[in-house]
């Protein structure tokens, strides 16, 4: 004679609560379908490996007859809780705090910098050059190094127009912008003119080479006499502060991140940004505006 489905539910839940095989004797499936019902229950909890330090709790999984057996065994499941359709799989929050997975976890996070954890916030340098270009008024407030590494304190322009230029060795546009700006310095070079020109490897990599590569290839092949300073960024949270005072003055058509090599700012007697070039525009296009600057006819 076979158990009643009372006695088998509550055989069940018995073995649930135990962390045992979930087993019954109730006859066959034919029996079963003349009226028994099926047998599903909400477990309170249920042990992994006997408890201890695998505990995990179980809370609100469902007990479920899941087929029998010709010898006539019940085989039931434990079904974990649906998940809707709104959320694919718990959050954190949902998780067991007394999980210690989700306590290392958490510990782990918690103790990371908050700069890594968000993984956007700029690195201490970034803020202080940050810091520097939104303080400064012109741009001769600010010291850049030259290619051997020396301080270069922009000051030491002042009266001078400028026109500072993101150069690349390896360019399509290295050319045509080396050949022009050239052109430029030799003739305006004595009525207070300059040309300020910062190496960057950020468009293309197009400007690998060390310092002293980059000026012996400018000198040799343009025969560039304005002076190239050290290899910066000038985009992201490392750009130099300087590019970050002329962006910030001069905005581009699509924002203010400079777009390729040969971005050039044209800068005033007294350190203002005045204007703004692609890197298309050619040198010899802007020499009608450098003369305006310099005073001359």
């Amino acid at each position: 004679m076979h158990p009643s489905p009372e006695s088998v539910r509550s055989t069940a839940r018995s073995d649930a609560a135990q962390g045992v095989a979930h087993r019954a004797t109730y006859g066959s499936s034919s029996q079963h379908a003349a009226g028994a019902g099926p047998i599903s229950t909400k477990l309170p909890f249920a042990r992994r490996g006997g408890g201890g330090k695998g505990h995990s709790s179980c809370v609100g999984h469902t007990l479920r007859l899941q087929a029998f057996t010709p010898s006539g065994l019940a085989l039931f499941i434990i079904s974990p809780p649906a998940v809707t359709s709104r959320q694919s799989r718990p959050t954190p929050l949902q998780l067991s705090s007394s999980s210690p997975r989700y306590r290392l976890a958490t510990t782990r996070f918690l103790r990371r910098p908050l700069d890594r954890r968000a993984g956007t916030l700029p690195s201490p340098s970034a803020r202080s050059s940050m810091a520097a270009a939104s303080s400064a008024t012109s741009v001769h407030d600010f010291t850049v190094k030259d290619a051997s590494g020396k301080d270069v304190d922009l000051s030491i322009y002042k009266g001078k127009v400028l026109l500072i230029v993101n150069v690349a060795s390896q360019c399509g546009l290295t050319n045509s912008n080396y050949t022009e700006l050239s052109q430029l310095y030799e003739k305006y070079k004595d009525q207070g003119f300059e040309i300020l020109a910062f190496p960057c490897n950020q468009f293309g990599g197009q400007e690998p080479g060390s310092n002293e590569e980059i000026v012996q290839f400018a000198c040799t092949r343009f025969k560039a006499e304005y002076p190239i300073f050290d290899k910066v960024d000038v985009n992201g949270n490392n750009a130099a502060p300087l590019y970050k005072y002329l962006k910030s003055n001069k905005g581009g058509l699509f924002g203010d991140s400079i777009k390729w090599n040969f971005s050039k700012f044209l800068v005033d007697k007294e350190g203002r940004v005045v204007d703004r070039y692609a890197p298309t525009t050619s040198p010899l296009s802007i020499e009608k505006d450098i003369k305006k600057l310099l005073g001359s006819s």
